[in-house]
């Protein structure tokens, strides 16, 4: 199996024992040192913990990072480094290839790099053609991306050089995506912060690269899937997802999309003919707050379910059409009844009237239960009851006790600082409290009403059972339960 070469980047000076550096040093084999945000280390105590190539960085101002200083200064920086015995040097292919500087860095040794705002294919192709003219062991063309379809550029670069010294993605929240495709296209390294803290926007931690997408390995890819929403860097569906292909060696990769306006990113990724020709089209789509309504309208086709719920959590690829779906009423269903809950008859209130809730009264009441609508919005819970023919309640006026199950889904609890949603001791004591909000531990809520001795359905259990629904509908395959478990720190719920 192939693999790539994890770069991990240091943006904060290192503590004393140097715990965060040891915990990546059997995963990533280079350890970049951002002089420009961290100072520069000597690299022999960084070597007693790290066993890799240690890479200097002095990223400008003029290309997103810190350093200001006048040429002298950063001259003087460079040379420091490659005489202190850094194995790499990053060297700024618009400021830094003065002949001393070329002198005292061998080609061997040299990371050639530009970073720009939004860059077309043949820009990026020219400029990459004039940085080759300086001998180095690796390329780095990092474009921004502001518009969904920016950030296809440097990918396009990619598939049509197929080059193993050269590295391009699009740097950006737009764009973040791009770094975990590259590496599919023939990008050698991939770019990962030391810590949680990023050193470029868009720059996932090592240890999300590690446990959400499989890094380093690189299985066979032939088809994308992924996530799309604002916000989606919560989520934990590309972890679930990933560890279910690399489970049943299935050729597929899921991925986080995080555009400001569904459409554009439709027209400008999902549409655009760059992937698949790359060979790494996208089939299915995962949709999440805000775009589910739009989802609806942009299949091609559309269940019976997602057509009463007004939303679609699913877009799949079959037969040449975009289908629409909705799972996310089996997201609440079949975790109560693997809890052992009877829906039929049950007393339920639906908290909150989005997308989420829609779905989970439209799957309640189909199952018998009998559903109640609360909503702090008057005219829009109303409007919403009148569309599913159920009851609501304004949330001013809504009183807990009487309800047998109550699902949560507004988009407040994912915060500990946040205010409770409902307050779990109004309620009778054999309420079950569902949470459609997850996070990787328990949330607020589900806590609160733990302590209080109620059962209670994690957000988690709830991705989890809405994504059984999903793989299917992608994949054509069973998601093996025992993995999804496992990898949402589920393994003891039934």
């Amino acid at each position: 199996m192939n693999q790539a070469t994890l770069v991990a980047t240091l943006v904060q000076r290192p503590s004393p024992e140097a715990s965060e550096i040891v915990a990546v040093a059997g995963t990533a084999s280079w350890l970049e040192v951002r002089g420009d945000l961290v100072g520069d280390l000597e690299p022999g105590p960084l070597r007693e913990h790290f066993p890799g190539k240690l890479l200097y960085t002095l990223r400008s101002v003029a290309e997103g990072g810190s350093f200001n200083g006048p040429p002298e200064q950063r001259a003087e920086r460079l040379l420091g480094a490659a005489a202190a015995g850094y194995d790499l040097v990053d060297l700024e292919a618009d400021r830094d290839l003065a002949p001393e500087i070329l002198a005292a860095v061998a080609p061997e040794r040299r990371v050639l790099s530009w970073h720009g705002g939004p860059t077309l294919e043949p820009e990026l192709r020219r400029r990459f053609l004039t940085m080759a003219e300086t001998p180095a062991a690796l390329y780095k063309l990092i474009p921004e991306a502001r518009q969904p379809g920016q950030a296809l550029e440097p990918l396009f670069l990619l598939d049509r050089l197929r080059r193993r010294d050269l590295v391009s993605f699009a740097v950006g929240e737009q764009g973040s995506w791009t770094r975990l495709v590259a590496p599919y296209l023939g990008a050698p390294v991939v770019y990962g912060s030391l810590t949680e803290t990023p050193g470029a926007p868009g720059q996932w931690s090592i240890a999300r690269l590690l446990r959400d997408f499989g890094l380093p390995d690189l299985p066979a890819v032939e088809r994308l899937y992924g996530i799309v929403g604002n916000p989606v860097g919560h989520s934990l569906s590309p972890r679930l997802h990933n560890a279910a292909y690399r489970a049943l060696g299935l050729p597929a990769l899921y991925l986080p999309f995080e555009p400001e306006a569904l459409g554009d990113f439709w027209l400008e990724v999902v549409e655009s003919e760059i992937l698949p020709g790359a060979g790494l089209p996208v089939r299915g789509l995962s949709v999440t707050a805000p775009f589910k309504r739009v989802a609806l309208a942009l299949a091609g086709a559309a269940s019976p379910l997602a057509e009463t719920v007004g939303a679609a959590n699913t877009l799949v690829w079959r037969d040449e059409v975009w289908e629409g779906e909705t799972t996310d009423p089996d997201g609440v269903v079949e975790p109560l009844r693997r809890h052992g809950i009877e829906l039929e008859g049950a007393a339920v209130a639906v908290l909150g009237c989005g997308g989420a809730g829609r779905a989970a009264a439209a799957g309640l009441a189909h199952a018998g239960a009998r559903v109640t609508l609360v909503n702090r919005g008057v005219e829009r819970g109303r409007q919403t009851a009148q569309d599913l023919h159920l009851p609501f309640e304004p949330l001013a006026t809504w009183q807990p006790a009487g309800s047998a199950i109550v699902v949560h889904a507004t988009s407040l609890g994912r915060e500990d600082d946040e205010p409770l949603p409902l307050d779990p001791a109004s309620l009778d004591r054999h309420a079950v409290v569902v949470d459609l909000v997850y996070r990787e531990g328990p949330t607020p809520l589900i806590r609160a009403a733990a302590e209080r001795g109620l059962v209670t359905v994690d957000g988690r259990e709830v991705l989890l059972f809405q994504a059984v629904s999903q793989f299917r509908l992608m994949t054509g395959h069973v998601l093996p339960l025992d993995v999804a478990r496992s990898v949402l720190g589920l393994a003891g719920t039934p």
